[in-house]
């Protein structure tokens, strides 16, 4: 993932309200959810959460289909494990952090005797 695309897809989920969003559709799986559920779920305006559907379209962290007459939302898993594997890439100096991640990423020094 470049910096830009990651850079993106942080600034969506970095507001409240779209991050409540993302999460209940991370939650909600492959099927996603209507934009009305996701709506009254979410206690929020329709007007408001197309805005914030929006946004998080736009970074690539969901997409949207035609079921009918309704609009489903689902997240993109894809985006979602890119950009984790693009924040945790080189954590601990390049070393893999399960299950060594204490033992290499312990910022405390220890006791001096």
């Amino acid at each position: 993932m470049e910096m830009k695309t990651a850079a993106r897809a942080l600034t969506a989920i970095g507001n409240e309200s779209r991050l409540l969003v993302y999460r209940m559709l991370i939650e909600a799986g492959p099927a996603g959810l209507a934009a009305g559920k996701l709506a009254e779920l979410a206690g929020m305006p329709p007007s408001s959460l197309s805005f914030h559907l929006k946004e998080l379209v736009h970074a690539d962290l969901l997409e949207s289909r035609q079921e009918g007459r309704f609009v489903i939302y689902a997240a993109k898993y894809q985006t979602m494990t890119d950009l984790i594997g693009f924040l945790t890439d080189n954590c601990c100096g390049g070393n893999p952090c399960m299950p060594v991640a204490e033992q290499c990423c312990n910022t405390q020094s220890a006791p001096r005797a």
